[in-house]
């Protein structure tokens, strides 16, 4: 009996003591490869951060902080993530996410001979509009967004690098990136400030990356995927309507102001491939 005591003891101290051993995370264990092939012709993550934080340091109506940014190939793979601060949390952590929502965006609803930005369908996803319900589609992967070591977040490394991160955002900050010849290669979304300085950095950004070659777009005026300002409430309804269809709410005097002048002031590359209607 004491013998069988003693056995019982010891299985029960092997369990015990199996329970408590480290054990192989799983992370670790399905640690992904990232083939970077996929991201051949885009910027690295040194060329996003140098034109980001170059835009970033120029007037853009808004309150003068410090941005993320994401670059996705035409898969929505996500290629590089960067940001202007010091350190990861100098700007808003929120804003990693949503940056990498809106170059998702622009990718997705961007084609050869159309460039949509993510400030053209802020009027058309509110209600009433024509395309109220987008921002609902393509859901946003948690795990590219938020998994991994959080202390690489904007460093070359980043953990959403090689993931379809996904997800709709309709503030301005997404622009699609066309490279020399006219092919659309993917999109850039920065956020951190304003969504209209956002737009407006985005755009200064893609101008300093050289991948600004658009075809046509929705702007009225530009004829291009610049921000349009051109809404108004309606009173009876409570629901933003746009004259053109595309437009996008007003955030201050000067960023308005600073985005009418971006085809201007930060003018694209050459025009190729068919224009948009």
């Amino acid at each position: 009996m004491r013998n069988s005591i003693h056995a019982l003891g010891a299985v029960f101290l092997g369990l015990t003591l199996a329970a408590c051993a480290p054990v192989e995370k799983k992370a670790d264990k399905g640690k992904k490869s990232v083939d970077m092939s996929a991201c051949e012709g885009l910027p690295s993550h040194a060329e996003l951060k140098a034109a980001l934080t170059q835009g970033r340091q120029e007037a853009n109506g808004g309150f003068n902080l410090d941005m993320w940014g994401t670059i996705v190939n035409r898969d929505g793979v996500v290629c590089a993530v960067a940001f202007t601060g010091g350190g990861r949390g100098d700007q808003w952590p929120g804003s990693r996410a949503i940056s990498a929502q809106k170059a998702n965006t622009a990718n997705a609803f961007s084609l050869p001979g159309l460039a949509l930005s993510t400030a053209n369908l802020f009027t058309a996803v509110q209600p009433g509009g024509s395309l109220f319900g987008l921002q609902h589609s393509n859901p946003v992967s948690t795990h590219v967004a938020y998994g991994g070591d959080a202390t690489q977040n904007g460093q070359e490394n980043d953990p959403m690098v090689g993931g379809k991160v996904g997800g709709v955002n309709v503030f301005g900050g997404g622009v699609p990136l066309y490279d020399g010849s006219g092919t659309l290669l993917g999109a850039v979304g920065v956020s951190g400030d304003s969504s209209c300085a956002d737009h407006n950095i985005a755009w200064k950004t893609r101008d300093f990356l050289d991948l600004d070659n658009t075809p046509g777009g929705v702007n009225p005026i530009s004829s291009d995927d610049n921000i349009v300002y051109d809404t108004t409430v309606d009173a009876s309804t409570g629901h933003t309507t746009s004259a053109s269809g595309w437009g996008h709410a007003a955030c201050s005097e000067d960023a308005t102001t600073i985005g009418n002048g971006l085809p201007t002031s930060h003018p694209k590359g050459a025009t190729m491939g068919p224009v948009a209607p």
